[in-house]
């Protein structure tokens, strides 16, 4: 697997599976139109609602019977009271309408009325209905996304973009909620006009409906000819989209990179070609939708002017039509159920695309909520660290790799000796057989080479990965037998690159932890020398934050996650080149901070500056995923190896008057003995 080094705090190879690009891999399956699968497992969001479903299937059903009365009631008018032609078809209204003609047109003609405004009113109770439990359900499965991710281990993350992940909770549950709101119920909606029509004019004429349904084979074919060019263009614009949210977002962010190295017109020519693939595929669907309606038009035309034809001809002479009479009214009806037949069909090509939408997302929602965490609490917990303000921390032979070992790897790992171990090629190991402990109330300080293994380190006391063997204990107690919050509850960590969010300073400070108080807010803001510059702000501890704290300097935005870090009174503080971003007047006083942080905790600082942290209680050399060398800063120099190496290389300005350059070692590429 290819190695990447996780940013600049040296933390080891990690082998990944996903590219920092979101892959148009996932967006490029659209799978099946209709899973059964999908479908049942969706239809269980709909239990809540159940009630509001049911309304609105009622007045599915009834207003298909309403939009369809008004052709009949036509055909009554007009064989009844105007061309007085007698129909069976109409002996069930006799004893409901008057004989009078006048007074039976005005009776029509009010039903006609009486069936459009149920019809409206129903309509506004489905889509209302509908769209509510939509909102509930889209409400709900945002819910059980975000509530998922939170679950997932830090490893999860490292294997799949965020871009990726964003698109789950947004568009993904977009498609899924118009499905529910516009394709579910309207797909039954429009099949129940389609029977209703086809009964009505079966009863009136079969012959005259077996005509109109004659073009009902040609506008099938024409419709699978759109599905499969729509279905092709849908794909293409699903993955442009990907592409072009992508690239836009990888160039917003770098944009003072892009405009640096003056390459505005080279990125603007790249997003202009991936642009040009969104539009060439949407161009290919709206010519297909531009060329299937006016087909399914002409042909429901066609069918209308043979209905016009053989009815006129058996209205005008009188004769029977393959054994049935043809009267003005069937011919009237039969024209305007013709028009209205064939629309449900260009309806259900449209429910179609929405459906096929619908399960694609619902298969990489699932797939994503149906993907377990690795890192999880123990069912029982057998014991507890002392509830004291330090902690002892301990690693035991740990071995350790990003890589997902299969099942018998992991067996060859539980035998396998260190020697066995060290030696494999097969595996690529990030720590190697590691062993230390910090007491409590002392302060250890990592130290070495980008990739050493420094924040892997820190990353596995808190227990964001598993080691493969060893153990890492927290008093005496493994890690992985402590409930998470209960182990992560104890960790303070100010990292290289601060991480703020949007709200205000103090919600900054507090991040949701309620038991902290606005005097101990401000109290740690002092701490950290940052409460002088807060209170400048025109709203103080209240000014809102932008999106990741972009109006403050790096070094403010750093300082702000110490006084967190502060406020939150953790038993062990991990500082991960935490002074790194503040100028030297500011690092000065941050030190003094520090000095006040670290008492009565145990603390582990990683740093690339030795001057930082020449006065922790023990240092640890790592090299290469091994810990080298240990020990305080004197013991260390005295001993004259890896740790006195790179103090001769950070300090050999200082001392080139001492120490002549030439006699310095300067082969870093060390090997284990040296």
């Amino acid at each position: 697997m290819a190695k990447q080094t996780d940013k600049q705090d040296g933390k080891a190879t990690k082998p990944t599976k996903a590219s920092a690009k979101p892959a148009a891999g996932e967006e490029d399956v659209l799978g099946k139109a209709y899973d059964s699968r999908l479908m049942l497992r969706l239809m269980t969001y709909l239990k809540p609602y159940t009630g509001h479903v049911f309304i609105s299937f009622l007045c599915v059903i009834t207003k298909a019977s309403a939009d369809v009365a008004g052709p009949y009631l036509v055909k009554v008018a007009i064989d009844r009271y105007m061309t007085h032609t007698p129909s069976v078809n109409t002996l069930w209204l006799a004893r409901h309408l008057s004989s009078n003609g006048m007074t039976g047109i005005a009776q029509c003609a009010a039903l006609y009325f009486a069936a459009l405004l149920v019809s409206y009113v129903l309509e506004f109770v489905q889509t209302y209905m509908m769209q509510w439990t939509g909102q509930r359900i889209m409400f709900d499965m945002r819910s059980q996304i975000f509530r998922h991710l939170q679950r997932m281990h830090v490893g999860f993350y490292d294997r799949n973009p965020v871009g990726r992940l964003v698109t789950r909770v947004t568009s993904d549950i977009d498609a899924l909620n118009e499905m529910f709101t516009s394709g579910v119920l309207a797909i039954f909606e429009d099949v129940f006009v389609l029977a209703f029509i086809v009964i009505i004019m079966l009863q009136m004429s079969w012959p005259l409906a077996l005509l109109t349904l004659s073009v009902l084979p040609l506008i099938m074919y024409a419709t699978r000819l759109f599905r499969i060019a729509v279905r092709s263009s849908y794909r293409r614009i699903r993955v442009a989209i990907a592409k072009i949210n992508a690239y836009t977002q990888e160039h917003v962010s770098g944009m003072s990179v892009v405009q640096l190295f003056n390459r505005e017109e080279r990125a603007y020519r790249d997003f202009e070609a991936i642009n040009a693939e969104h539009r060439d595929a949407f161009v290919d669907q709206v010519q297909a939708y531009s060329l299937y309606y006016p087909a399914v038009e002409l042909l429901s035309a066609i069918a209308i002017a043979m209905v016009v034809w053989k009815g006129g001809l058996g209205v005008l002479h009188g004769s029977k039509f393959f054994g049935s009479t043809v009267t003005v009214g069937v011919l009237v009806a039969f024209m305007q159920y013709a028009q209205r037949f064939f629309r449900p069909i260009q309806d259900l090509s449209e429910k179609y695309n929405i459906l096929q939408a619908a399960m694609a997302s619902s298969e990489r929602v699932f797939k994503l909520l149906d993907t377990e965490p690795e890192i999880v609490s123990p069912t029982t917990i057998t014991q507890q660290p002392d509830d004291t303000l330090a902690c002892a921390i301990e690693f035991r032979n740990v071995w350790f790799t990003y890589a997902t070992l299969t099942d018998e790897q992991r067996a060859w790992v539980a035998l396998a000796s260190d020697a066995e171990l060290a030696a494999s090629t097969e595996i690529e190991w990030i720590l190697k057989g590691v062993s230390f402990s910090v007491g409590r109330g002392e302060t250890a300080a990592i130290v070495g080479h980008t990739g050493a293994g420094k924040t892997t380190i820190t990353a596995l006391m808190m227990r964001f990965y598993d080691v493969q063997r060893g153990s890492v204990l927290i008093d005496g107690v493994d890690v992985r037998e402590l409930p998470l919050d209960a182990l992560r509850r104890r960790f303070g960590v100010v990292l290289q690159d601060a991480v703020l969010f949007t709200g205000t300073v103090r919600s900054n400070i507090r991040l949701g932890s309620d038991w902290i108080t606005d005097a101990e807010v401000e109290r740690a803001a002092d701490e950290v020398n940052i409460g002088d510059f807060i209170r400048t702000l025109p709203l103080a501890f209240e000014e809102p934050m932008q999106e990741r704290g972009a109006t403050l300097s790096t070094g403010q935005k750093q300082l702000i996650s110490f006084a967190r870090a502060l406020a939150h009174r953790p038993q062990i503080l991990i500082l991960d080149e935490a002074t790194s971003s503040v100028d030297t007047d500011t690092e000065l006083r941050v030190r003094l901070a520090l000095e006040r942080m670290i008492t009565g905790r145990t603390s582990v600082v990683i740093a690339h500056r030795l001057s930082t942290i020449q006065r922790a209680d023990t240092i640890l050399v790592m090299h290469k995923g091994q810990l080298r060398e240990s020990g305080t800063h004197n013991q260390l120099l005295t001993e004259r190896g890896l740790y006195w190496r790179l103090y001769r290389l950070q300090y050999k300005d200082q001392e080139a008057a001492v120490i002549p350059l030439a006699a310095m070692p300067l082969n870093l590429n060390l090997q284990p003995g040296d």
